[in-house]
């Protein structure tokens, strides 16, 4: 635990002077946006921090504070108004078994945005300077450097903005000049963080197939089902009666052969899938009647078109017009009408209520349970056993959506992983050579309680939320020229100083 000191957002006053109000702009009556965390003057923080090293001081007996406690480090905003533009300072209380020695002093402080490298310090006079200020006759370095793969932004013409981001933390020891490139032997960590329903994601159809099987699951138990917008430029009705014909043909052997591939070929939820990850979420060649109607219908856009599209599909039944096969273990109350139409008689069910919900819901939820396990099993990445919490029938058909979305969760994670990041050496090797999005260097000496560390860093963003850009000196966007745009920097530096208590 840390404790943070900021400023209090002040409040507009409540009362106000009637004349006033009359006069007041429209614009001041709209809600104004939260100003975010509010600093304090360095000056003021310094007093602070002075106030808690000597709170946290045991020699203070003449202060009469009883005896001390401990208290968690304490961190405080500060406006960056002084001329090292500090914009944290803080302090953390040394502890040797249960007794305070001493405090931790950090000071954090931050220029930028500048588009001038020459502004880079240089490694050695970093190093020197850590050794007078510290006293110390030998310094370790080591290295960091964070490389964006996948960016965070904003989707063309689309009003969401995902969170999806991928980049690459690059570490080492032993660091010889400002920005060198990591060596070979650094070690790597990647950060992923997906967002479902990025549309850049290679299995967003998937996704939109899920949102569609919730969207029935909440209808269930609210009674009021959200349908898709209409994507296909044929209506699901019309797709339903395109399959049905096609099923009629082939029990009557007029089914024309030149046209097998074509009409077999299924348009199931794998088909708009990008093309990079067909070779690892293949399209699976053993779909059965209901997980073939279910890429039918999952265009639906009514509660109408849904019962039309089943009122087709029972009178193709009842009639034996159709004799389609379905795969052995299906529950759903389709597979089961299905089945007892290869005796000639079917039971009676009215297309009314929640009723045609459910058997949507039900063939949907059976085709997804198969193609997630297909892909674990097929890649060996999990067991029919350990796979078994997530298809499992036994609970109801909320809760079996709710699993299944979870199997997505870890699709997303598998694709992005097997696909956007196929690390040979050679694709590796240009990210290590262009611009990182940060790159920092560790200057320490020292053991135990005594080692203390010097941080420089470079960044194309503001490593401190509450930082407001210092233009003096400095260019403020990433215009170089009228012509030229490079990319901008903040460079950013923490001291460590300590105070031991006698």
């Amino acid at each position: 635990m840390i404790y943070i000191l900021q400023k209090a957002v002040s409040r507009p006053s409540e009362e106000s002077d009637s004349m006033e109000e009359s006069k007041a702009d429209a614009s001041e009556l709209l809600p104004k946006e939260n100003p975010g965390p509010v600093p304090l003057s360095v000056r003021r923080a310094k007093q602070l921090i002075s106030l808690f090293t000597m709170v946290q001081n045991p020699n203070m007996t003449h202060l009469k504070l009883g005896e001390v406690v401990v208290l968690p480090p304490l961190w405080i905003r500060c406006d960056g108004s002084d001329p090292e533009h500090t914009y944290w300072l803080g302090a953390e209380p040394l502890k040797a078994g249960n007794k305070i020695v001493g405090i931790n002093l950090y000071m954090v402080t931050c220029d930028g945005p500048t588009a001038y490298k020459t502004c880079f310090a240089n490694l050695e006079e970093l190093k020197m300077q850590h050794k007078i200020l510290h006293h110390s006759s030998v310094v370790t370095t080591k290295g960091f450097a964070q490389y964006e793969l996948l960016r965070a932004a904003a989707i063309e013409d689309t009003i969401v903005e995902p969170e999806s981001s991928i980049y690459v933390d690059i570490t080492w020891n032993t660091v010889d000049k400002i920005l060198e490139t990591p060596p070979l032997i650094s070690a790597a960590t990647l950060n992923i963080a997906l967002e479902p329903g990025d549309p850049r994601s290679p299995v967003y159809q998937l996704y939109r197939e899920l949102q569609f099987l919730l969207a029935l699951a909440e209808g269930l138990k609210t009674g009021v089902t959200k349908w898709p917008e209409p994507l296909e430029p044929e209506s699901a009705v019309e797709l339903v009666q395109e399959f049905v014909a096609d099923l009629k043909k082939k029990l009557d052997g007029s089914w024309v052969s030149g046209n097998r591939n074509g009409m077999e070929k299924i348009r199931c939820d794998t088909e708009a899938v990008d093309s990079s990850i067909k070779s690892i979420f293949s399209e699976r060649g053993d779909l059965d009647f209901a997980e073939q109607l279910w890429c039918k219908m999952k265009c639906v856009s009514s509660y109408q078109e849904l019962i039309a599209c089943f009122t087709l599909i029972l009178e193709s039944l009842e009639h034996g017009e159709i004799q389609p096969w379905i795969h052995h273990g299906s529950s759903s109350l389709l597979s089961k009408l299905i089945q007892q139409s290869y005796h000639g008689k079917m039971e009676a069910v009215s297309l009314t209520g929640i009723t045609p919900i459910q058997m949507l819901l039900e063939i949907g939820l059976d085709k997804m349970k198969k193609d997630y396990v297909n892909f674990f099993i097929g890649q060996e990445l999990a067991t029919l056993t350990s796979l078994d919490y997530f298809i499992s029938t036994s609970v109801d058909l909320q809760e079996q959506v709710h699993r299944v979305q979870k199997l997505h969760h870890m699709l997303e994670i598998m694709v992005s992983c097997t696909v956007l990041l196929q690390f040979k050496h050679e694709s590796l090797f240009p990210w290590t050579h262009s611009h990182p999005e940060v790159w920092k260097v560790d200057i320490s000496s020292g053991h135990g309680l005594k080692e203390v560390k010097t941080m420089w860093q470079v960044s194309t963003n503001p490593p401190v939320e509450h930082k407001m850009s210092n233009n003096t000196g400095l260019l403020s966007d990433s215009t170089v020229n009228a012509s030229i745009e490079e990319k901008t920097y903040f460079i950013t530096v923490v001291k460590c100083s300590q105070v031991h208590f006698r």
